[in-house]
């Protein structure tokens, strides 16, 4: 049987399919009655869950990260799909196919590998050509640094992630660059292609996204900055000021100390990389965000606890309302063809009297 997608499902359909659980939280209902909140996910996206019936006894059977079969229904709640579950059973990961549960970049790996190597190809400084081939040179790395996401819920959440954003920035480089002048452009791509390198080792993504102890404890703006360090002190002459202007970087491209920044962007471009990066990351994460509410009929989305707002989700490009032209009631209701008959006498007009727009109401202009 085919797999049933998060994605697939609509409001009142069965549910009966395997996922990943990607969160699991015990909570009490008003009336304390204990019951559980899940959220599901494969590739296709993720969905929140309810047990309601049997909590004390299915708790045990399962766990965060674990895949389960489940049987339920699901249902539209506060604009949201859910799944009521009616039956839960743990499965064993042999008999499942990892690829379809965990969300991978629209754009085709290999291909962004491709365009990575043109890239690190086409930079002129040598120093810094030297440094991003001495990273991709490492199988291992370029294995972690095409798969790893960009983040655990804020932005390109999915396979891929992290080399899409990367590769995105550099392409917002290419664009800004020309239209100032004494940017370093080379110095620019490089920052946005290390600039969240220490991801590959603050998450883990086996299965459900989340933190490694390495992560939590250290976090990646360290990470990264201590795996530039280490790969610089094998390149032969590479430029101490250099070697600190890239740093710096990495070290400021969340721009704010309370954005979790060590130190804010102190020259043009760590400034740049610190917008870039903050700009694709939000378009992102908005697009995904509404994409998510494809089956919400409301034009708002629901709130956004990261972002601390609603998004309107029309911006002007959908296809205009076909406005159907309908009759009123001085008109010839349609008949079926009627065999020929005598012409009957010609009748006066009804006139629209003194209100000419009360049978416009019918008109669905808006």
């Amino acid at each position: 049987m085919a797999k049933q997608f998060v994605a697939e499902i609509k409001d009142r359909d069965s549910v009966n399919a395997v996922f990943l659980v990607k969160d699991k939280i015990m909570a009490m209902a008003k009336n304390g009655k204990p019951y559980m909140n899940l959220r599901f996910m494969d590739k296709s996206g993720d969905i929140e869950a309810k047990v309601w019936d049997n909590v004390d006894l299915l708790d045990k059977q399962f766990d965060k990260d674990d895949f389960v079969q489940v049987r339920g229904k699901a249902s539209v709640y506060m604009n949201k799909m859910q799944v009521v579950v009616a039956e839960i059973t743990k499965i064993p990961e042999e008999q499942v196919n990892l690829a379809d549960f965990l969300p991978e970049s629209p754009r085709d790996n290999q291909e962004m590998r491709r365009e990575l190597l043109e890239v690190i190809a086409g930079l002129g400084n040598p120093h810094l050509q030297r440094l991003m081939e001495s990273f991709s040179a490492d199988a291992a790395f370029m294995d972690l640094y095409c798969m790893a996401p960009a983040a655990k819920g804020m932005h390109h959440v999915y396979l891929g992630g992290l080399l899409e954003h990367s590769l995105a920035l550099v392409r917002l480089v290419k664009t800004i660059v020309p239209l100032y002048s004494g940017i370093n452009e080379d110095l620019l791509i490089v920052g946005a292609l290390l600039h969240d390198v220490g991801k590959i080792h603050e998450m883990s993504y086996e299965r459900a996204f989340d933190y490694t102890d390495e992560g939590k404890l250290i976090g990646h703006i360290t990470i990264g900055v201590e795996m530039v360090s280490e790969q610089i002190r094998l390149i032969e002459g590479f430029p101490r000021e250099l070697a600190l202007l890239l740093k710096h970087m990495l070290l400021s491209h969340h721009g704010l100390y309370e954005y979790g920044s060590p130190k804010r962007p102190k020259t043009v471009e760590a400034t740049i990389l610190n917008y870039l990066d903050d700009m694709d990351s939000k378009i992102n994460g908005i697009q995904a965000h509404i994409a998510k509410e494809s089956v919400s009929t409301s034009r708002w989305t629901a709130y956004h606890r990261l972002y601390d707002r609603y998004f309107f989700k029309s911006n002007g490009m959908e296809e205009e309302l076909e406005v159907v032209q309908v009759c009123d009631e001085t008109c010839e209701p349609l008949r079926k063809e009627q065999p020929a008959q005598a012409p009957e006498a010609k009748q006066e007009r009804k006139d629209f009297g003194n209100q000419p727009f009360k049978t416009l109401g019918n008109l669905d202009l808006f």
